[in-house]
């Protein structure tokens, strides 16, 4: 069966979807993921500062409080402002990239890379010890590492991000030609 002249017969086009609802999609998830991070580590700060962790699943999962100046399981606690640079040169360029999305993979993947580097970035510009060398809060503990929200949807993002690569999928929702 033949598409209408112009149409995409690629997987990632959504039957007349324009870029809008496509950048539509990236705030709305951005936004929620953002907001999530956010409240959850105010209740963090206010319920789990000062106390002992709370076990949610006996050796797999508790709440621990934590401020964390590095990455990564507090990898490079000397380098807090350049972790801050580097996070805000990934939002601009994430920011940037949004307006050319035409695929839904897309959209979610890099809404979570940005809700996820924006809300690490917040802790790093606002909460203590100076602006820009901020200690992230932390509080999921995994028995292996304590992360936050922010961590979790930088994970999906990659997922995600890699998940569409793989499969030849490009932002705009064509696929790859294989050579």
């Amino acid at each position: 069966m033949q598409a209408a002249r112009g149409a995409s017969l690629s997987p990632g086009d959504d039957h007349g979807a324009t870029t809008r609802t496509y950048v539509r999609l990236f705030t709305a998830v951005t936004v929620v993921a953002l907001v999530v991070d956010q409240v959850t580590k105010v209740i963090a700060v206010e319920k789990l500062q000062g106390r002992a962790s709370i076990e949610i699943i006996p050796g797999l999962l508790s709440f621990t409080f934590l401020r964390n100046p590095g990455a990564a399981l507090s990898t490079g606690a000397g380098f807090t402002l350049v972790l801050s640079l580097i996070a805000i040169a990934v939002c601009i360029g994430v920011i940037r990239t949004a307006s050319r999305l035409r695929d839904k993979g897309w959209a979610v993947g890099l809404a979570l890379l940005l809700a996820g580097a924006l809300g690490n970035l917040a802790d790093r510009i606002f909460r203590e010890p100076a602006p820009l060398r901020g200690h992230v809060v932390d509080f999921i503990d995994y028995g292996v590492f304590v992360g936050n929200v922010a961590d979790i949807a930088l994970t999906f993002a990659a997922i995600i991000i890699v998940w569409r690569a793989w499969r030849g999928i490009r932002l705009d929702g064509t696929r790859e030609e294989n050579s």
